[in-house]
């Protein structure tokens, strides 16, 4: 128990201590005006309290990844506790502040155009395209989790939660982001905290031991699968997540001062870790080994275990709000990926959005998309899913690291963790089955070589040029 509230309080640190030096180091300016007041337009750019825009960050980002991804890295052993501190702190939260507040700096653009307008076209593509699957993808899942959930309390057919869950999304995604997701989300932010501090009160009142192995030098994944990379992979969205940098646009567009943004988007990836620590804290501790949870996992996918901790730990009626508040979670990340998608398409394209016909005109040729997709197999769709966010986070710290240095400010920050992920997103397409599939030796030695060699010419070739920015960052708040 003892060593879980250590991780706790470390990321509660890191929000206090380098969560200010990252905002120090950025540079915020209270006097500069948000998106939310130079181009309100009653749909998307809409000012809001900063307690409700942190419950919709919040809640848009911590999906099924801080549950699903830390049960299934729970998998490998206690080591997954650590990259959940040290992601968050040095890595996720980083990710999320810088991609939330370049596009407040940047009119509040989506995340392809922030990345396009300090990297350039090529790089502007690319995030484009990324940005999309990955959203597809997040959409899909975050249809098929819930759906599953919702089935196993209630009996009813999968099938008909999804298209339940469809028309929700629909609706979230072509309404003005005040009228369902600004008045539902402290209510789901209310259950949010419930299963939270729930779950992790029900193992301690029952009795189970807390985290009874603590050796970080072993690997207990029954299917004896390595840690570097396959963690950083899997854990995903409870340590850093490319997904975050595609939803913190849509709160820089509603945040009406940029004190407000360590709090927002720093503060929320912390709470995110908390979860998502709660959640392999429950994978170490609530079955008797790995094997154990492996075979639930396999019966019924990680939702299985949510259902069974859950109903165990707080009874039926505290089990039932528990599975709940599990559910609204993806269902709070799955809107919000659509809403998000239709606005890249939407800048890509450049159409307007302030009529509702420009907004089915997108929504209805992606959702009929998104039908599609979640025809196939769930596994496949999260095995995707986590090498397409994890490259998507790569990408936007180097595209922080840039703008630091082209402020001639302190990139490492930046530059290092998005070294870090570059040898992870490397590592992992080179020796896994859906990429090259090779040796997993020469692989791990070819993406070291490969993200020293990009930090390199990272640094070699990222010159201050702050007039050019401060140029194009006041061109933006016009």
């Amino acid at each position: 128990m003892l060593f879980f509230l250590t991780c706790v309080g470390l990321l509660i640190l890191g929000y206090l201590t380098y969560g200010v030096l990252v905002e120090k180091i950025f540079g915020i300016e209270t006097n500069r005006l948000t998106p939310c007041l130079t181009k309100e337009d009653g749909v998307d750019y809409i000012a809001m309290p900063t307690w409700k825009v942190f419950f919709i960050q919040l809640l848009d980002i911590a999906g099924l990844g801080p549950i699903f991804g830390p049960i299934l890295g729970a998998l490998y052993g206690p080591s997954a506790l650590l990259w959940i501190v040290i992601g968050c702190i040095f890595g996720g939260a980083v990710h999320d502040y810088f991609s939330g507040m370049l596009s407040v700096r940047g009119g509040g653009k989506s995340i392809p155009e922030v990345v396009g307008d300090i990297m350039g076209m090529p790089a502007r593509q690319v995030m484009r395209i990324f940005s999309v699957v990955l959203l597809l993808l997040v959409g899909v899942v975050f249809i098929l989790g819930p759906a599953k959930l919702l089935s196993n309390l209630t009996g009813i057919n999968v099938q008909i939660l999804v298209g339940c869950i469809f028309l929700y999304y629909f609706l979230a995604t072509i309404l003005p982001i005040d009228k369902i997701i600004g008045r539902l989300y402290p209510v789901f932010g209310a259950l949010l905290i419930f299963m939270t501090v729930g779950i992790m009160v029900g193992l301690v009142y029952h009795g189970y031991e807390i985290l009874p192995n603590l050796d970080f030098a072993s690997n207990t994944h029954p299917g004896g699968k390595a840690i570097w990379p396959l963690l950083f992979i899997t854990l995903s969205c409870g340590a850093i997540s490319g997904f975050h940098s595609t939803q913190s646009p849509l709160m820089a567009r509603c945040l009406k001062n940029e004190s407000n943004g360590r709090s927002v988007f720093y503060g929320s990836m912390i709470m995110e870790g908390i979860i998502a620590l709660i959640w392999t804290t429950v994978g170490l501790s609530f079955y008797t080994g790995p094997d154990a949870m492996n075979a639930v996992i396999a019966a019924g996918s990680p939702a299985a275990v949510v259902n069974e901790a859950c109903n165990t730990l707080l009874g039926p009626v505290g089990g039932f709000l528990a599975i709940i508040g599990v559910v609204i979670l993806p269902i709070s990340s799955g809107d919000t990926a659509f809403r998000s998608t239709r606005l890249i398409i939407a800048e890509t394209f450049k159409m307007d959005q302030s009529k509702t016909a420009k907004r089915l005109l997108i929504a209805i040729p992606l959702f009929a998309l998104a039908f599609i997709i979640t025809q196939v197999d769930f596994k496949i769709i999260w095995r995707y899913f986590g090498w397409s966010n994890q490259m998507l986070s790569m990408m936007v710290l180097w595209c922080a690291a840039i703008y630091l240095a082209k402020k001639d400010k302190f990139h490492w920050i930046c530059s290092l963790p998005a070294a870090f992920m570059t040898a992870v997103n490397v590592a992992f397409i080179l020796q896994a089955e859906i990429g090259l599939n090779l040796p997993a030796t020469p692989s791990n030695i070819a993406s070291v070589a490969v993200a020293i060699a990009v930090l390199a010419l990272f640094i070699i070739n990222a010159k201050p040029d702050s007039v050019a920015i401060d140029q194009l960052e006041l061109e933006q708040s016009l």
